[in-house]
């Protein structure tokens, strides 16, 4: 039951996060949000049994900060930006096959940042070695960025782990 997570709504039905069903539950207890989905899964105490929620939104309106959309750079966000596929060759693969790769080379200047780093397969990997896709003869997909907003926060979070049915009208509108 630990694993169940709950999307949590502003007011205004905007993503805001994603909390763990004991806070969820207690946030409920305290009438701070209401349901708006529950999961088929029940929780049981001595005094009650209820359905785990799946959806909640807050009853009053919760202010955000802009930083609050930004997206930690973390190996499996740009694995999920990617979603996890070769970045040279295409090929889809599970996490524990793949690595990212410095588009410019650490040394000829390039930074760890969401616009300089793809997921790369491995035997795309060791083709590229330290030189730039060009000198390789690879080619990117697509052009790395950094992914912004409360929309692109959650569907990198939700391909890192299958989001719930429930979530989805909430998160691709």
């Amino acid at each position: 039951m630990s694993l169940e997570r709950i999307l949590v709504l502003n007011s205004t039905y905007e993503p805001l996060v994603i909390v763990s069903w004991r806070r969820a539950v207690r946030m409920m207890f305290q009438q701070k949000v209401e349901v708006l989905a529950e999961y088929e899964r029940e929780i049981r105490s001595v005094s009650i049994e209820m359905r785990l929620p799946s959806v909640v939104r807050l009853r009053q309106y919760v202010r955000h900060h802009r930083y609050h959309g930004q997206v930690k750079f973390s190996r499996s966000n740009i694995y999920a930006r990617d979603q996890y596929r070769c970045q040279y060759c295409g090929g889809r693969r599970s996490a524990h096959e793949l690595t990212y790769d410095h588009v410019v080379p650490v040394s000829r200047g390039g930074d760890k940042n969401w616009e300089n780093i793809v997921t790369c397969c491995i035997p795309c990997n060791r083709k590229k070695a330290n030189r730039t896709p060009d000198e390789a003869g690879l080619r990117l997909l697509k052009h790395p960025k950094a992914p912004l907003g409360f929309v692109q926060k959650f569907q990198l979070l939700t391909r890192q782990t299958q989001a719930p049915e429930s979530w989805r009208s909430y998160l691709f509108a």
